[in-house]
C-alpha cells in the first residue's frame, strides 16, 4: 500500500510503502504527487519510506518507475530513500550516478533527518 506522507513542505513529494504495491496504486497515489511538485516547483524533491520489501512491488511498478524517472529526468533535485532493506541501498547506489540530482539513503530510524535533508535547499557542496 502507498500512502502520501503528511507534514511535508509543499515542495516535497513523499510516500510510505507498506505491504504489497501494484501499478494501479502507484498510478493513483504517487504519480499525481510527482506531477504536482514538478509542475508547481519545476523540480522534484522526493522521499520514499519503504516499510516493505522491494519484492512486494509488482514488476509493473518498477517499469512505471523507470518511465517516470526518464519523463522527469532533468527535474530530480533531491531524493531520500528511507529503508532498512540493504537491497534498496544497492539499487540507489547504482542508479544515483545515472540520474541528475542528489540521492541519499537513510535507515528507518533516521526518517526525520531524511525529511529535513530532502526539504532543505541544495548547497553548492551538495
Amino acid at each position: 500500500m502507498l500512502q502520501l506522507l503528511s507534514g511535508l513542505p509543499a515542495h516535497v513529494a513523499g510516500v510510505r510503502a507498506t505491504g504489497s504495491v501494484d501499478k494501479a496504486e502507484y498510478e493513483r497515489v504517487l504519480l499525481p504527487e510527482l506531477e504536482r511538485v514538478s509542475k508547481e516547483f519545476g523540480e522534484i524533491n522526493f522521499i520514499m519510506v519503504l516499510e516493505t520489501s522491494v519484492g512486494n512491488f509488482a514488476a509493473s511498478t518498477w517499469l512505471e518507475d523507470i518511465k517516470q524517472t526518464i519523463k522527469h529526468f532533468a527535474k530530480w533535485n533531491k531524493v531520500a530513500i528511507v529503508t532498512d532493506e540493504k537491497a534498496m541501498e544497492k539499487i540507489t547506489s547504482f542508479a544515483s550516478p545515472l540520474i541528475p540530482g542528489e540521492f541519499k539513503g537513510y535507515p528507518i530510524s533516521d526518517i526525520e533527518l531524511a525529511k529535513t535533508w530532502v526539504a532543505a535547499p541544495k548547497t553548492a557542496a551538495g
